[in-house]
């Protein structure tokens, strides 16, 4: 099993005039505790549970890139960038872009998006449910499209391209995994068999069946499920002295029993750092070979 660190909260105690040092602190401390990935929210305002819609939030493109400048190693992610939020044809690029300027790190996280009332509130395009989920479909198309090197038009209900020309290409051969996040079981589900490298999933009673459904769309699609990387979303609080390593790690070895692979999640105190030395000393090491 694999450990990621989420960043959905930048409303830290130095305020913004800080946060630029808080985040390189947080980004170095995330390398030196040999987590898997780090990843942001793609959302203009702050969301509950992390807090009100008042308190910080910073676009998620923009920080992923300072984090970027500041590790060498971990992937870097939205969890997930909102489909709605920026046209294919350009999220493809800002995506690309990542990839080239991390050395090959970028992932593609992307969902239907949800946040109606952030939508609303900065004037963002936001259609009814099914219409996003069409358009969810028409972009994994197109980033596919433009990241295979082809410059033919694309020309969907939605979205229409006169030249998918990408260049420079993602270094990412042969492009940087797609994670689609979310548990629809007939839609959002059936879009990971298709196109996607991995899940996102939460955890709880639901787990095993949410999985089992995957499995089965996999084997409508012709896709082998063991090739899909599965992630959940987890919360942890390991302590600034590791006083709930053992409560989490018996968490942790549930899941993997199920088969997930990775846990992903927001780090209780992280902008303290102790708990993510914590976590590379005492998680990271105990899970790998899980």
């Amino acid at each position: 099993m694999k450990i990621g660190v989420h960043l959905p909260r930048f409303t830290f105690p130095g305020g913004p005039p800080a946060l630029a040092r808080d985040l390189a602190a947080i980004a170095s401390a995330t390398e030196d505790a040999g987590v898997d990935r780090l990843s942001v929210m793609d959302h203009v305002w702050q969301i509950g549970p992390h807090g009100p819609v008042e308190h910080d939030m910073l676009e998620a493109y923009t920080t992923l890139g300072f984090l970027a400048a500041h590790t060498s190693r971990v992937k870097l992610l939205t969890l997930v960038t909102g489909v709605t939020y920026r046209d294919p044809g350009l999220l493809a690029k800002m995506v690309t872009t990542l990839d080239v300027l991390s050395q090959g790190r970028a992932m593609l996280g992307i969902g239907a998006a949800w946040n109606e009332e952030e939508s609303r509130g900065l004037g963002l395009f936001f259609p009814p449910t099914a219409e996003r989920f069409e358009r969810l479909e028409e972009t994994l198309q197109i980033c596919l499209q433009m990241w295979s090197g082809g410059q033919d038009a694309y020309d969907g209900a939605h979205y229409r391209l006169g030249r998918t020309l990408n260049s420079p290409q993602s270094l990412t051969r042969p492009h940087p995994p797609i994670l689609i996040g979310g548990a629809g079981e007939k839609k959002t589900l059936r879009l990971v068999a298709r196109y996607a490298q991995a899940c996102n999933l939460f955890p709880g009673p639901e787990l095993p069946r949410k999985l089992e459904v995957l499995r089965e769309h996999c084997e409508r699609e012709g896709r082998d499920y063991d090739d899909i990387e599965k992630t959940v979303v987890y919360q942890f609080d390991v302590g600034n002295r590791g006083e709930r390593v053992g409560e989490t790690l018996d968490e942790l070895g549930v899941l993997a029993e199920l088969g997930v692979q990775v846990a992903h999640g927001r780090v209780e105190g992280v902008q303290d750092i102790r708990p993510l030395e914590v976590i590379g000393q005492q998680l990271v090491p105990a899970v790998a070979t899980w």
